[in-house]
């Protein structure tokens, strides 16, 4: 576990609920019986491989049972650099009229995460190594800046499990180089990175 600008401090000093929630809910997903894809790619043929697709439904089910549920923000964007800047900070429907009365065309949008509560976000990053930066760096920092999280928490498999699993997907120590790169302040967003292991 690595904590970026004193996440995992906030929420255990503020929300030590929240924490416990959180590792009772890792601690429950047994990764052994999501030992089930089986591999076509050459390198590792016909091997059985934890599925990403059954350990984030394990992951669904522990934290929606605990009362964690999904969030999404919308807003409206454009082609006109300045006139984003201008209408960021309005709430959605203002800034889509904002935008139509200076001529342009807006463009409807918005960003999702699976598991909210308490001003905390989850993500489980199972999925293709890309989505960590993108959670990390923009689906984070989106509900952070628009006052809805504290803190993010992203969820990604150690090494040793990612090496076990289909080609592309993300892995705790990478992301974690990657995130450590950046320099202390970036994301100016409160995270949490969470390595799991079978």
């Amino acid at each position: 576990m690595y904590s970026h600008l004193n996440g995992h401090e906030h929420i255990l000093v503020h929300k030590p609920h929240i924490w416990q929630e959180i590792e009772e809910a890792i601690g429950a997903v047994d990764a052994v019986v999501c030992r089930t894809k089986v591999s076509r790619e050459s390198r590792m043929e016909g091997k059985l491989l934890f599925s990403p697709k059954d350990l984030n439904a394990c992951f669904k089910s522990e934290l929606s049972g605990r009362g964690w549920g999904e969030s999404r923000t919308s807003y409206w964007v454009t082609a006109d650099h300045a006139l984003i800047r201008r209408t960021m900070d309005l709430p959605a429907e203002a800034q889509k009229q904002a935008i139509e009365e200076a001529g342009h065309e807006p463009i409807f949008s918005y960003n999702q995460t699976d598991f909210v509560k308490d001003r905390i976000a989850v993500e489980v990053q199972l999925g293709k190594y890309a989505f960590v930066a993108y959670d990390l760096f923009v689906k984070h920092m989106a509900f952070f800046v628009g006052d809805l999280i504290d803190v993010g928490v992203e969820i990604l498999p150690m090494k040793e499990l990612q090496a076990e699993m289909s080609s592309g997907v993300p892995y705790y120590e990478g992301a974690l180089y990657d995130l450590i790169r950046q320099g202390r302040g970036v994301p100016a967003v409160p995270l949490v990175l969470v390595g799991i292991a079978p």
